[in-house]
């Protein structure tokens, strides 16, 4: 059915407006800032919610658009580099900043859909290849092992509790995965963190300045998949021993951010089944819905106490609902 993955081709604006803009040069670089930051929300807040999903929807077209998103990954990376390197003006920085917001919103996302594939398959080592690309390898491990096993717990690095900021959560946050999954899987991080750490010598040796807006787009892309994890279990509980279900991962129907973010924002079914691919992901009445959609939510989670006052709105409504 057309009507159903057509939608998903709307993410990869993202990404072709990035390469664009770095190749148009520039206040064109920072295309993807304004998109991205600027339209999109407001796009969130237009389209609606939309609580339509299909458990049993197959077709090869989705399999195409998140492989198109993996691909365009490291090319959107190179354009930028190449750009630093042979042509460089003070806008290539603009562009880090375009390129983070591609490499998170398109990269990572896609990363994460296709980490959940069959270890060392086509898919999973193309995943492998986006997350070096933000120098995050080990979030595939992580996030399966940790993540999976401990969302909504207080062990879980990657859950917030109330009361915490965005700010605070991303500085916490990363030294706590790494050294998770560093227990989890110690030989796959050092082999990891070698890879990465070689890659970044030899941008330094090409040119300081390729080294630095490939940290640049790097840091924006990890706070955006930061950003995301802070949300989805902001302030919902699960105690030791207590079995997982909907209601301890936020939801968001928001048609605008399920179609650019790969349906991300139905979280909670991806963690009741985290094979399930992104199309047959669904919607659960039994799970907190977020207030806005990412796109909005980006904006409110840099202001805590708006924040926290509109989670909080949403959760009591919630709760309201089902006591």
């Amino acid at each position: 059915d057309m009507g159903r993955w057509l939608p998903h081709l709307i993410g990869l604006i993202t990404p072709l407006v990035t390469i664009v803009g770095i190749l148009a040069g520039g206040w064109w670089m920072g295309a993807t800032l304004y998109l991205a930051l600027g339209v999109y929300p407001i796009l969130d807040l237009i389209a609606g919610q939309s609580s339509d999903t299909n458990p049993l929807e197959e077709g090869k077209a989705f399999n195409y658009i998140v492989h198109a998103h993996a691909i365009l990954v490291p090319l959107v990376i190179l354009v930028l580099l190449y750009t630093a390197l042979v042509n460089y003006t003070p806008f290539v920085w603009l562009g880090a900043l375009s390129v983070g917001l591609s490499s998170g919103a398109s990269g990572i996302v896609t990363a994460h859909e296709l980490g959940h594939r069959r270890p060392r398959s086509a898919s999973w080592w193309l995943s492998r290849l986006d997350l070096m690309c933000v120098l995050y390898l080990h979030f595939t491990i992580e996030h399966n092992y940790t993540h999976h096993k401990h969302w909504a717990k207080s062990r879980d690095p990657t859950s917030s509790p109330w009361g915490r900021n965005v700010y605070y959560h991303f500085i916490r946050t990363i030294p706590l995965q790494v050294k998770g999954a560093y227990r989890a899987k110690p030989k796959d991080v050092k082999v990891s963190m070698t890879v990465q750490g070689i890659m970044l010598l030899i941008m330094l040796i090409i040119s300081p300045i390729v080294l630095g807006v490939f940290l640049l787009q790097a840091f924006v892309a990890i706070y955006l998949l930061e950003f995301v994890n802070y949300l989805q279990h902001h302030g919902l509980v699960r105690q030791e021993g207590e079995r997982a279900n909907a209601s301890h991962a936020w939801e968001s129907r928001h048609r605008w951010s399920r179609w650019t973010l790969l349906e991300l924002p139905l979280h909670p079914s991806h963690h009741l089944k985290a094979s399930t691919p992104y199309q047959k992901l669904d919607s659960h009445d039994e799970s907190p819905q977020l207030p806005n959609g990412y796109y909005v939510m980006f904006w409110t989670a840099l202001i805590p106490p708006l924040f926290h006052h509109r989670m909080k709105q949403s959760y009591n409504a919630y709760k309201q609902q089902v006591s």
